[in-house]
């Protein structure tokens, strides 16, 4: 099962004209619906989705209602344990923690692929592959 990162949340409610493709393709991703995401990921949604300086930002309750449906998939808790693998991860990959602790929640719910454009796609951290859904695609 794909672990899902923040960017394919957030391309899924894009208007932006120049990511049509983006949106498309994150819509079928989600629609595909054997995903898992973190806690991590619901937040950085809200955070980034209702940012007054994000063209065409969501008000509260839509974002907030989008953060409630995608409930729909498995969703992994961010724990003592994750944050320390996280940290070590960081250290170990030479990345951010945020994004070393998405591959960490990611092999915490026996994820093997994240889908994310943020990551360096088809390098292999320690067992979590990286993907790119939106690889040749515009915007």
């Amino acid at each position: 099962m794909p672990f899902v990162d923040t960017n394919v949340l957030l391309y899924a409610v894009s208007r932006a004209p120049a990511e049509r493709e983006k949106a498309t393709r994150a819509n079928e991703v989600l629609d595909e619906g054997d995903l898992a995401l973190s806690t991590q990921v619901l937040q950085e949604f809200y955070v980034q989705a209702t940012r007054p300086s994000r063209a065409q930002p969501l008000g509260h309750a839509e974002a907030a209602g989008l953060v409630e449906a995608f409930l729909r998939f498995p969703v992994q808790e961010m724990t003592t344990s994750i944050v320390l693998a996280a940290v070590a991860t960081r250290e170990r990959f030479g990345i951010s923690y945020w994004d070393a602790a998405i591959l960490e929640a990611a092999r915490a719910a026996r994820c093997d692929v994240v889908l994310s454009e943020d990551l360096a796609a088809g390098r292999d951290y320690g067992g979590v592959r990286v993907e790119n859904p939106f690889a040749g695609l515009g915007g």
